[in-house]
């Protein structure tokens, strides 16, 4: 042990005899596990954003969605047009009543329309839905509480706000019991919802946190009527679509993909053409594991390309180090220094050049994922298995690529290397 010692500090005072040579020997391992850390880190954040997304979704869940075709469209006269398509009751009804595996199916349809408190106006949009629409969705409750049963059945003037909304309209005032004006009818706040997901680490507003209020379906055919008018310039459109988005929650997971296939089956036999979409997250989430796993795989082979170079540097390096001490090593060997000791010293410069890389590589590696983040808007994971993945690739690298001059150092003979000018 003393004598590992004695070698260990031997080959460390050498390193610092040769500062300028040891720094640019490390350079390579350096910006190789930087970049393994960097890489890493903008792969995993966005691994963690995008499986964000999805799980809000919900593992669990089948979203359809209204889609218009771009060959429907019929003129009434010549600036009315008006066209039907999406999503029905129809549809909602035969998925909740003949499918097995349904915990709750949720329908909802979106009228765009001016919201207003006061003197302040907002261009927003009314969403009639279910009092199930939380449940399906894992929204929960900041202040307040959601849409009854009750204020279905009675087709009640009530409204929940999404925390955008209540922010923009009533800076900081209580929202709950005040009244509203949704496109001119009266509508009393009775909520607002919790930011689901809040503002991405991209700085993009979510669903949750734009111009949306929540009222009950039963209301908004009543008060908005079955029709949509779309205002342009010098025209204006009607659409007719009973049911923008239908939500529907399973009750175990994998009885997702065959619900969705008779879902699917069962739209494909209802509609005449395809204007809806059938969205499984499950599906998208799968995905998602396998574009992870395949990216991984290429990072992986850019980080190893990276590290392989640097290595090849080191190895190149001490090699030149060796013909450079040429007669040190004879010295050493004359004065009864084994072939292991001479393979030891020069295994420990080159373990101890890598580490220091490593180590360097490694803080350069931590910092510029937090500059990313900050300065770029992009969400980056340094997760602890990368720090010590990457300690632990520079160690074997030193070691891997300093067997072999430390061999041939001491495979020197020592009387020509005593000769060696």
């Amino acid at each position: 042990m003393i004598r590992f010692w004695r070698t260990f500090k031997l080959g460390v005072r050498s390193l610092r005899l040769h500062m300028l040579r040891s720094f640019l020997t490390i350079l390579g391992i350096m910006f190789g596990v930087s970049s393994v850390i960097i890489m890493l880190a903008v792969g995993e954040g966005a691994s963690v954003e995008a499986q964000a997304e999805l799980k809000a979704l919900g593992s669990t869940n089948i979203i359809l969605k209204s889609v218009k075709p771009s060959e429907n469209l019929n003129s009434a006269d010549g600036n009315q047009r008006s066209v039907s398509y999406g999503l029905k009751y129809l549809d909602a009804e035969l998925i909740r009543n003949t499918l097995p595996g349904i915990k709750v199916t949720v329908g909802a349809r979106d009228y765009p329309k001016e919201l207003q408190f006061e003197n302040r106006i907002l261009q927003g949009n009314a969403r009639g839905t279910l009092p199930w629409f939380p449940e399906v969705t894992n929204l929960s409750m900041k202040f307040g509480r959601f849409i009854s049963p009750i204020d279905e059945e009675n087709h009640a003037n009530v409204c929940v706000l999404t925390p955008g909304v209540a922010e923009r309209l009533f800076m900081h005032k209580w929202p709950i019991g005040q009244t509203i004006k949704v496109a001119l009818e009266p509508f009393t706040v009775v909520g607002v919802i919790e930011s689901k997901l809040g503002v991405t680490t991209q700085g993009k507003e979510t669903d949750v946190t734009l111009n949306t209020i929540y009222v009950p379906l039963s209301s908004s055919r009543v008060y908005f009527g079955e029709e949509i008018v779309n205002r342009t310039s010098g025209s204006f459109s009607r659409e007719r679509v009973e049911l923008h988005e239908i939500q529907v929650q399973v009750d175990e997971t994998e009885n997702v993909l065959p619900v969705a296939a008779s879902i699917r089956s069962i739209l494909e036999h209802n509609h005449d053409e395809r204007d809806y979409d059938v969205k499984v997250p499950l599906e998208l989430m799968r995905a998602e594991e396998r574009t992870k796993r395949i990216f991984k795989i290429v990072l992986a082979a850019i980080a190893g390309i990276s590290l392989l170079v640097g290595g090849i540097g080191i190895m190149n390096i001490m090699l030149a180090s060796v013909t450079e001490r040429t007669r040190e090593i004879g010295i050493r060997r004359a004065l009864g220094a084994q072939r292991r000791h001479i393979i030891l010293q020069f295994l420990v410069e080159t373990v101890v050049l890598s580490c220091l890389g490593g180590l360097v590589g490694i803080a350069i590696g931590m910092f510029a994922p937090w500059l990313v983040t900050r300065y770029a808007n992009m969400t980056t994971v340094v997760e602890p298995a990368f720090v010590l993945l990457s300690f632990g690739i520079s160690a074997l690298v030193g070691i891997v690529f300093g067997i072999y001059p430390a061999t041939r150092a001491a495979s020197l003979d020592p009387i020509e290397a005593l000769r060696h000018e």
